[in-house]
């Protein structure tokens, strides 16, 4: 049999990834067996009803307007680019004349993509008929 070296450097990594293996391995198996031996067997109406929240589902006599999901999508892509804003608010003394410099260019690109978005109508209700 082979010395085991416990001074060489990663073995300690290696006894961590045994012991987490083992320990998944052994949480895995006592929860099957808790679970095999704590759940109820017999049948029963409530379990095969609907486990969803509200009323049961039924089809909708309307269609739903792709304005919705052209909404979200939009309010999305605007709300992600503000936030890019803030670590940019953070640092603006150490980020100079260059950070501010790319701060108006994107800027700059919001505001095509806002008025592309308003010229093509994103922004407009129409109903459903």
């Amino acid at each position: 049999m082979e010395h085991v070296d416990f001074a060489h450097p990663y073995f300690g990594v290696f006894f961590l990834f045994v012991f987490t293996f083992a320990a998944f391995i052994a949480t895995t198996m006592l929860s099957a067996f808790v679970g095999g031996k704590n759940a109820s067997k017999e049948t029963e109406k409530l379990k095969l009803s609907i486990y969803e929240c509200g009323p049961e589902t039924s089809l909708q006599p309307n269609k739903i307007s792709a304005q919705f999901y052209l909404f979200a999508l939009l309010f999305i892509l605007f709300d992600v680019e503000i936030i890019f804003m803030f670590p940019w608010a953070v640092d603006f003394k150490l980020l100079g004349m260059f950070g501010f410099i790319e701060m108006v260019t994107f800027i700059f690109l919001l505001a095509i993509g806002f008025v592309y978005a308003w010229k093509k109508g994103a922004f407009e209700w129409h109903s459903i008929k």
